[in-house]
This record gives structure tokens, sequence and C-alpha cells, in this order.
């Protein structure tokens, strides 16, 4: 029994190798890109979530313009709800949280690599009428993971496009 375990284990992952699957690791940056630098306002979450991912791989990141061979240049970020659903009542139930993210990326004497691009996520968020703090910090939360994800796309479009 431990023996057919063991060989289905193994089938399943040289199916998995054979079709190219990968777990996320750090952002591939090109060597001809490196270092990049991200142009965005101090306070913003996706920059902050950018900067974490592009400091696991040595060399891919610079803290000076003048230096970096690629910027990514946050241009726009805004947070917005609206109503999903509505009880009986009236009462709000449920509301979709959006982050907007428009970003592109330039070369260092100003010349563009990616143009303007904008990424609308979207989470939907349940609300019911208790533990309204407790809501509130959850949406800080759902935001915090959109902000994650649109640096996971953002370094994943220039990747696509850039190579």
């Amino acid at each position: 029994m431990a023996v057919l375990r063991f060989l289905l284990a193994l089938l399943l992952l040289g199916t998995l190798a054979a079709c190219g699957f990968q777990l996320r690791g750090t952002a591939e940056i090109p060597q001809d890109l490196s270092p990049i630098y991200v142009q965005a306002a101090d306070s913003s979450p996706v920059r902050a979530a950018m900067l974490r991912r592009l400091e696991l791989n040595p060399g891919a990141l610079t803290g000076n313009a003048a230096d970096a061979r690629l910027l990514i240049r946050i241009l726009g970020e805004s947070r917005s709800a609206r109503v999903a659903a509505v009880d009986r009542g009236g009462k709000v139930i449920a509301q979709e949280l959006h982050l907007r993210v428009r970003f592109d990326a330039a070369s260092p004497d100003g010349s563009e690599r990616v143009p303007p691009q904008t990424l609308d996520l979207v989470r939907t968020f349940e609300n019911p009428d208790v533990e309204v703090l407790g809501k509130q910090q959850e949406a800080d939360l759902i935001y915090q993971d959109l902000a994650e994800d649109a640096a996971d796309r953002i370094l994943l479009r220039l990747r696509a496009v850039l190579l």
C-alpha cells in the first residue's frame, strides 16, 4: 500500500513538472532590467508590496531612480466600496471593495517601456450589522490583500511585456 502511494505521488509530481507548474516565489527580473526603482507615494500599499517582492531578488531593487534601469511608476491608486446586497429592511449585508491601480514602466531616460495600464481588483465583503470595529479591520485586511494581488499582477504583466 505504501509503495502504491509513493508511485502515485511520484506520478503526480512528474505530471506537474512536465506541464511547467512552479510555485510562486520571488519575482524573476531579467539582468538587463535590474535594478528597478518603484516610484509611488510613500504611503502606497501597492508600492510596499512590490518592494517586499523585489527585495527577495538580490540586486533587483534600488532606492535611487538615477541608478535604475527600469522605473515602475504607480500613477494612481484608489480604494472604493459599493453596495452589493441589501436585506428586506434595506440594510447593507454585502459590499464590493475595489482597489484601482494605474501604472506604467519607463526607461531612466523617460522613454516608455510599458504603456499606462489600469488594474481594477474587486472582492465581495459580507457586512452584517454586528461587530462594526471588527468589520472595519476585516475590510482593511481585504484591501491589504488586494494590494498584494495588485503587486503580483503588475510584476506578471511587466514580465510578459518586457521578456
